[in-house]
């Protein structure tokens, strides 16, 4: 297994080394109506082992690809930040965003990013909100706990490639006091129009786009946008913006099947549906 997300710095080079070795509340579910969400594997025919079946394919058939452009520093995209090694003068390797919380503190991205099954939390981390070409205009926010599921510790299970990490506060204040924080959003469905903004391991400079998400397996979801390239783990994707509060919902993050995709045109997102929320539940708790 190979981190093809994340980025191509020093710090990304341990993960991809270490991970190769390794071998709010339920209102709708997925499509809308009762929810039936499950986080057990996708199941395939014999031989499929993408998970591609005659009806996927047929539905894939003109499906539509997203633009990307450079991101302005807007409210809603200095919610992103890259994620760095120690401070913000090394390579970033990976992206976060603020989440809404109770403690005002908390930040979501891919667990492959924060979290080795082998060698467990990484505890040298800083999320760097709104970086662009050096400068860190809303602060260094340091890592200091991680929560991920116990599907990822032990096995790093692709339907669970999510964590929430609390940030330390800064001049007495927390993160979302100072940005403000995009919802949590579950069992949302399969198609949803989203925003999905990033680092790129070899930008200093964030890239959006927006599109249609679409279905990648019960436990997957997939969107279909260029240059998705290695640092964009954990990229937020973001529906419901509110033009009121310059926020919106995130349901999902770059990761999950093939930690995100093994085509910077094409990526993915663990599904967020119950056990997400549980995750969420825990790591706020």
């Amino acid at each position: 297994m190979t981190t093809r997300r994340a980025g191509t710095g020093a710090a990304a080079g341990v993960l991809t080394v270490a991970l190769a070795a390794a071998g709010c509340t339920t209102s709708a579910g997925p499509g809308g109506g009762v929810p039936t969400v499950t986080s057990a594997p996708a199941t395939t025919a014999a031989g499929d082992s993408h998970g591609w079946t005659k009806q996927r394919l047929k539905g894939a058939i003109g499906r539509r690809t997203g633009v990307t452009r450079t991101a302005k520093p807007t409210v809603l995209n200095g919610l992103v930040g890259a994620v760095f090694t120690r401070n913000a003068d090394g390579d970033h390797f990976c992206t976060a965003s603020v989440v809404d919380s109770a403690g005002l503190n908390l930040v979501v991205t891919a667990a492959h990013c924060v979290w080795d099954p082998k060698l467990g939390q990484r505890s040298d981390l800083v999320f760097v909100p709104g970086y662009r070409q050096g400068d860190t205009p809303s602060g260094v926010w340091p890592l200091l706990s991680v929560t991920v599921d116990d599907g990822w510790k032990d096995h790093a299970d692709p339907d669970m490639d999510v964590a929430f990490a609390v940030v330390q506060a800064q001049n007495g204040r927390q993160v979302q006091q100072v940005l403000g924080a995009n919802r949590l959003g579950v069992n949302r469905g399969y198609r949803l129009p989203v925003k999905v903004t990033g680092y790129p391991g070899s930008s200093d400079v964030p890239i959006t786009c927006s599109n249609t998400t679409s279905e990648q397996s019960p436990t997957q979801l997939r969107i279909d946008c260029p240059d998705y390239t290695g640092g964009t783990s954990g990229s937020p994707w973001v529906t419901d913006f509110d033009p009121a509060t310059r926020t919106g919902t995130v349901v999902g993050v770059i990761g999950g099947y093939q930690e995100g995709g093994d085509s910077p045109d094409t990526s993915y997102s663990s599904y967020f549906g119950d056990r997400v929320q549980a995750l969420y539940d825990r790591a706020t708790g």
